[in-house]
């Protein structure tokens, strides 16, 4: 196990709200993707939902029936933020990606579908049926196309466009391409190299990973997450010194003591080997 995953699990054990790590961290965790049978053809999560239903408490059941009525009677937005409270209360982040994305349709935005977008991305790394994972990918995808056609300089859309394609498709290289694409005008945008860097890691092109995570770094010496990223590519080129190097560096940096405590705790483990 690395020490950024080792690191990130310290911080989940600490953490009170689980979405801060959700939805505001970049996630290394990477999911294969699923080949499709004729089982998995789903575009969208409302086949799931129903089959949640049917496993929800009696009381349970009657409550989101009642916030479902009182949303369809409603012709406000907000109307669907109780269902996805209801749904985030449950630990069930792929439902309320899809109240997020019915609160979408109504703003019409960018931002809105943006979002929408975003909590699918996300709920797929606390999914545990593979056959739901290929529908987040694809409302995903949905929800970012409807975005950039809304606004087609949306480049958050576009980059998580581009990861859509390459963890959840059979055709990675599209993502890759859009990817291009925006750093040819952006190329200093810290999550389109922090997207490419992550891909690298993916397919273990270290030398490449540790070029983007670098590039970070020069463009946000504040992102010191990256060191711990940077001494896992290190540590996986059995670069041991360069690996102690990088963890100092977080050590020096960070205001969290826990997390600091524990990369010390790994630099004497290294030291010691």
């Amino acid at each position: 196990m690395t020490l950024a995953r080792k690191t990130q699990i310290g911080l989940i054990a600490i953490a009170v709200v689980l979405f801060v790590l959700l939805f505001l961290a970049p996630n290394k965790q990477t999911v294969e993707p699923v080949q499709k049978t004729e089982h998995q053809q789903e575009t969208n999560v409302e086949p799931f939902l129903k089959m949640a239903l049917k496993s929800l408490k009696p009381e349970e059941k009657t409550a989101h029936d009642n916030l479902v009525s009182l949303a369809a009677n409603t012709k406000t937005d907000t109307a669907f933020v109780p269902l996805v409270l209801f749904w985030d209360k449950l630990k069930r982040p792929d439902f309320a990606s899809y109240y997020v994305e019915k609160m979408a349709d109504r703003q019409q935005t960018s931002a809105a579908y943006n979002k929408a977008g975003d909590r699918y991305y996300y709920a797929v790394r606390f999914i545990k049926d593979n056959n739901e994972i290929p529908a987040l990918y694809q409302s995903a995808v949905r929800c970012y196309e409807k975005s950039l056609q809304k606004d087609p300089k949306n480049t958050n859309a576009k980059i998580q466009l581009a990861a859509c394609y390459v963890e959840g498709s059979p055709d990675p290289m599209k993502g890759i391409s859009l990817l291009r694409e925006v750093e040819k005008t952006d190329s200093n945008n810290v999550k389109l190299q922090l997207s490419f860097a992550f891909f690298s890691v993916k397919s273990g092109q270290w030398d490449k990973a540790i070029k983007r995570f670098e590039n970070v770094l020069k463009i946000d010496p504040l992102y010191i997450e990256a060191y711990l990223h940077l001494a896992d590519a290190y540590e996986q080129q059995n670069n041991k010194e360069k690996t102690i190097e990088m963890l100092q560096k977080y050590a020096e940096l960070t205001q969290d003591a826990m997390a600091k405590q524990e990369v010390l705790k790994y630099i004497e483990q290294l030291r010691s080997k």
